[in-house]
């Protein structure tokens, strides 16, 4: 059986502060098979981005790694680049061989993520030339004619300022930078983030037919479950810096199996629109990741907690056909995977 494109094993990352030790990253597995989409949610500060951070090793200076691995197609892109304390130096060159021509990344804000005093063709022109040197000139700019043709911008604007363009161009152009070198895996981190409602659905339904079209995979990471229910095929829950619940995309919405899921699930409005129902805000706030909870990081947050709960930290069991939980009481709860509903 061929590995998957993209292998996480039991990633641990750390950030050393005055305070202590923030735990953003504990123990997260997961995988992306080729041309797959995988869907990491939660709520902010749960550790979706440092994850995507990490893999890319773009982390910044007080991060740890304390341990598990990173694998691109079953080789391992991380272990060698760990140094001694465990921090990371960005520009090592076993990701630098890696970063934006195998893996790329829109970066949350994307509408920053531009720099200003360059044009933005030039800026997409620049990431091709580092990779490829031997390209010439007339066929760094075909290319990025034909990526601007994919994204659906006009290509008398590939030499405008970033500030030229309108917020849905900008984004576009970030997705034509990120396929520019013809990448195995997009990671996306809320490739969304403050565009209005029409200019985030056409944005999505671009994003949708590239990835069919190039048959390249992707890490989508988002708090909004409805932007996953329409591009992922997998799905993982992420809360205080753990996975509480993985599975098919199906298997999140139709067979939930995490308290967690169940009312993060229940505080965003239907997507189909069949009925009518209050939404539920989630009591209380994330831990402090300093000084996590004993027990089920969930516990103080949940209206099922128990005296268990508090004491014994759960383990990510599996439910169904890939489909796993962190949840004492999931069979009890859900019926095993089979119940819950949002």
């Amino acid at each position: 059986m061929a590995a998957p494109l993209l292998e996480l094993e039991n990633l641990i990352v750390h950030f050393k502060t005055h305070r202590g030790w923030v735990h953003a990253v504990d123990n997260v597995s997961f995988t992306i098979g080729k041309g797959q989409t995988l869907g990491l949610v939660g709520e902010s500060g749960c550790g979706k981005t440092t994850t995507a951070f990490s893999i890319l090793q773009i982390l910044p200076y007080n991060a740890h790694v304390k341990g598990g691995d990173v694998r691109l197609k079953g080789r391992s892109i991380l272990r060698d680049s760990v140094k001694e304390d465990g921090t990371i130096d960005p520009f090592n060159e076993n990701i630098r061989k890696v970063r934006w021509k195998e893996i790329s990344m829109i970066f949350q804000g994307a509408m920053n993520a531009f720099n200003p005093v360059y044009k933005v063709g030039d800026q997409i022109a620049e990431a091709i030339r580092v990779h490829y040197p031997d390209m010439s000139e007339q066929e760094i700019w075909k290319r990025i004619e034909e990526l601007y043709d994919l994204v659906g911008i006009p290509k008398d604007r590939i030499m405008n300022y970033p500030h030229e363009y309108s917020g849905g161009m900008k984004q576009r152009a970030i997705i034509a930078m990120a396929l520019a070198l013809n990448p195995s895996l997009i990671i996306a981190d809320e490739p969304t983030t403050a565009l209005d409602v029409i200019t985030q659905d056409r944005i999505l339904g671009e994003m949708k037919r590239i990835q069919e079209e190039t048959k390249t995979a992707m890490l989508l990471i988002t708090h909004d479950v409805s932007v996953v229910a329409e591009l992922s095929d997998k799905m993982a829950v992420m809360y205080a810096g753990q996975i509480v619940e993985m599975g098919t995309t199906r298997q999140i919405f139709k067979e939930t199996a995490h308290p967690y899921t169940e009312a993060l699930l229940g505080a965003f409005p239907s997507i189909k629109g069949d009925k009518k129902k209050r939404l539920k805000a989630i009591p209380g706030s994330p831990p402090d990741l300093i000084s996590p909870p004993r027990g089920c990081r969930f516990h103080p947050r949940c209206p099922y907690a128990r005296e268990r709960c508090l004491e014994d930290e759960p383990e990510l069991i599996k439910v169904g056909d890939g489909h796993y939980s962190r949840c004492h009481y999931t069979e009890e709860l859900f019926g095993a995977g089979q119940g819950g509903g949002a």
